[in-house]
């Protein structure tokens, strides 16, 4: 009986041409080379009588029929992949991959000591973790779960909230020094305040504030402004730039030590955004993901 899916590496070679860019690009992915690439690609192209590529010195791109092959393969290997995930962890100890995203607050003030038991206890599971201020795209990138900030969008992932962290703002004692501690809100205006652009919508996230029982959101205003990477205004709070609004679980070992940072206004704290842990519905989890779920769930709710 003739093998009927032997061609299935020739599909693997047109959907890393396609997820990359190029022929180049792609051999650097499959490790191997763009002759191998090219003749692959051919070979696919011959078998099905049509056209995929358009090649030309500068660019490569689909033809109408390579667009509809290349959708339906990548559904079939997802299938694949969700066959796979659907029996690791079968015969005991847990095993496989998972990838996960996370923002850059997260993965590194909250992330590693969430991983720590998990990590000891899995040795066979191998993690994946993406640290970026994006929001991935969990099936077109391929990622199993991500953390994300904020209310969920009606976007049809699942969410499980890890935790609603609390907010305070902070400065350096330096800065304080020079030029005063603000008692007020109105305060806040007459000192260097360092806001975030959002990358989402470029506007400033407003300051999250607590004031005689209900909920103030000020928009700070300053001619610094930092964008992409959070983690930029406590950096700049810390080397005495000015004042920023960040999460206590981020600068809580500097507050305790006094040198670094110290907190302004802490009777109009209390406000919160949450963090959730985000995957598709759709998508089978494997064991590995489903373990590292409730372990994630698990020790934000022991640490809250």
């Amino acid at each position: 009986m003739a093998r009927r899916f032997d061609h299935l590496a020739d599909v693997e070679a047109l959907v890393a041409v396609v997820d990359h860019g190029s022929l180049t690009a792609a051999a650097v992915a499959l490790s191997t080379t763009p002759s191998v690439i090219s003749r692959a690609v051919a070979r696919l192209e011959t078998r099905l009588g049509n056209q995929l590529l358009r090649r030309t010195t500068r660019r490569t791109s689909l033809t109408e029929a390579g667009r509809l092959y290349v959708e339906q393969a990548r559904a079939a290997f997802h299938l694949i992949d969700d066959a796979e995930r659907a029996v690791q962890g079968e015969a005991g100890t847990l095993n496989g991959q998972v990838r996960i995203s996370v923002p850059t607050t997260y993965g590194h003030y909250r992330l590693p000591w969430l991983l720590r038991d998990f990590v000891q206890r899995h040795p066979q599971v191998r993690l994946e973790v993406n640290i970026a201020n994006r929001n991935v795209d969990l099936v077109a990138e391929g990622y199993d779960l991500a953390i994300r900030l904020g209310a969920l969008p009606d976007s049809g992932l699942v969410g499980r909230t890890l935790e609603d962290a609390t907010l305070s703002v902070v400065a350096s004692p330096d800065y304080l020094a020079a030029h005063g501690t603000p008692h007020t809100l109105d305060d806040l205006a007459t000192h260097v305040c360092l806001p975030f652009v959002l990358p989402s919508s470029g506007r400033v996230a407003p300051w999250l504030f607590r004031v005689d029982g209900g909920d103030v959101d000020w928009v700070p205003c300053s001619r610094l402004e930092v964008s992409d990477d959070v983690l930029g205004v406590v950096s700049l709070a810390q080397a005495g730039v000015g004042i920023c609004q960040t999460y206590d679980f981020i600068i809580d070992a500097c507050t305790r030590r006094g040198a670094e940072l110290a907190r302004v206004l802490p009777e109009l704290s209390g406000r919160t955004r949450p963090f959730s842990l985000i995957y598709a519905p759709h998508r089978r989890l494997s064991a590995a993901s489903r373990a590292l779920i409730d372990a994630l769930v698990s020790a934000t709710t022991t640490r809250t």
